[in-house]
């Protein structure tokens, strides 16, 4: 996609006072006098006023200037060296290759080091991608708050862009609110986004890739299966075939290094942008992961277990390699309900306990809260299966702590029941009923489930 805003932070200035400093340091740099910068198509007379900020050089002017400087036009009109922005863009794309291999943090370092240099120059474009891939960070980190943070700044810093320029800032922003249990808000952000590309004609087929499969979570979340198995086959109709990107990406890399080396700019730069473009397959890569997550539970959900554990295991295996811990987690939950169904409970606990040990320590409202409590209802459902009730009991009560500040209020509604149905066996009735009714309050919060009307379909 183009990036207007670097265009424009590119942009030759008129500042006079500026081109004259430079020019008289970079003369006194190479040892020339005025006369020999001038001659032989300007006069020294003129090179004195240049340098003291009294005259506009013409854009023959500068090109005469540039020329006998030995730097570049643009160099020469804007006090930015040539190689900053090319520099800047090895380093963004270095930062993505860290990020899909799973370094978020290493990345993170990086991508804060690339901010305050293009902040420096003023690459205003160079800027707003930092920002997303430092979003994407956090997001992988789990650092929900700093993740909608740069999202957000991205969005400000590209605000007069197009809505393909400023996708990726709103899906991240909008994933963000996901994790943080804020369901509602996070499919107004995506159905925003798709009806304003919709409704302006905008086919971008990546864009909606990532918009429409950013989707299916939030849409599951809140009861909306219909909503969610047309987002996923839409977006699975739109999927680019991405065959082993990220070795791709390496190449190009490495060939942008050699090309910057040996002086190549241009080819320097065709080089980068490939990386990049692959480097952005390997993240709708991951998107599509949620694509075949959602076949999985609709396959479940039909009765076709052993076609919805293939798409299951694939859409985790999609989300490991990514390292996208959180929503691979998501996937194994939805797994270990197929594998209890199919009859095989010991391999669906042990999936669970491993997914509740990599999701660690630092679970709560902000961080895998949601994922946690899915995997304790599934690890109840089969301690009540094989009879044993006090951990049954105790999985469910975990369940429900972990979702009490989440707003997923239909999970904790099915929590409830099933603590509920299980205390009523055990003759609890009192208990049973109190477990009920604050299912009823959560069943009744109003817009839990209810959306408006879908966004509206492409047109081809």
């Amino acid at each position: 996609m183009a990036t207007s805003s670097t265009a424009r932070s590119q942009e030759r200035t008129t500042d006079t006072d500026g081109i004259g400093r430079r020019v008289q340091r970079l003369r006194a740099e190479r040892g020339l006098t005025q006369r020999q910068l001038a001659e032989p198509e300007y006069t020294a007379a003129y090179i004195s006023t240049l340098e003291s900020g009294r005259v506009r050089p013409s854009e023959t002017a500068l090109r005469h200037l540039a020329g006998r400087l030995g730097v570049s036009v643009d160099e020469l009109s804007t006090g930015r060296p040539a190689h900053v922005a090319t520099e800047l863009r090895v380093r963004l794309t270095d930062a993505r290759q860290l990020l899909a291999a799973g370094d978020a943090a290493e990345a993170a370092d990086v991508l804060r080091q690339l901010l305050a240099a293009a902040e420096e120059h003023g690459f205003e474009g160079e800027r707003a991608d930092a920002l997303i891939a430092l979003g994407d960070c956090a997001l992988d980190l789990g650092e929900l708050s700093e993740a909608r943070e740069s999202f957000e700044e991205a969005e400000r810093q590209l605000a007069d862009e197009p809505l393909t320029r400023r996708v990726a800032a709103v899906r991240g922003r909008a994933v963000a609110h996901l994790l943080a249990g804020e369901l509602r808000y996070s499919c107004y952000l995506l159905e925003s986004a798709i009806d304003e590309l919709n409704r302006g004609g905008l086919h971008d087929p990546d864009a909606l890739v990532l918009l429409h499969s950013a989707a299916i979570a939030p849409y599951v979340d809140m009861g909306a299966y219909a909503r969610a198995a047309q987002s996923a086959e839409l977006a699975l109709s739109l999927a680019p075939s991405v065959n082993d990107p990220a070795l791709v990406a390496r190449m190009h890399r490495g060939v942008a290094r050699a090309m910057i080396a040996e002086g190549r700019s241009a080819e320097a730069e065709a080089s980068l942008a490939k990386a990049q473009e692959l480097y952005r397959q390997l993240h709708i890569r991951t998107e599509l992961a949620h694509c075949h997550w959602m076949r999985g539970y609709v396959r479940a959900q039909d009765g076709d277990l052993a076609g919805a554990e293939t798409e299951l295991r694939t859409a985790r295996d999609m989300l490991a390699s990514g390292r996208a811990q959180l929503f691979a987690a998501q996937v194994e939950v939805e797994l270990a309900d197929v594998l209890r169904r199919l009859g095989r409970r010991q391999e669906a606990a042990e999936l669970l306990s491993g997914t509740l040990d990599a999701l660690g320590a630092g679970l709560g409202p902000e961080r895998g809260a949601v994922h946690a409590a899915g995997a304790h209802r599934l690890l109840g459902m089969i301690a009540e299966e094989g009879g044993a009730v006090e951990d049954a009991e105790l999985h469910y009560c975990q369940a429900l702590s972990l979702l009490e500040h989440s707003g997923a209020a239909g999970d904790l509604a099915d929590i409830c029941r099933l603590l509920g149905d299980l205390l009523r066996r055990e003759g609890r009735i009192e208990a049973a009923l109190d477990a009920y009714r604050t299912g009823l309050g959560h069943r009744a919060a109003p817009g839990t489930t209810t959306l408006g009307p879908g966004p509206s379909q492409p047109e081809y």
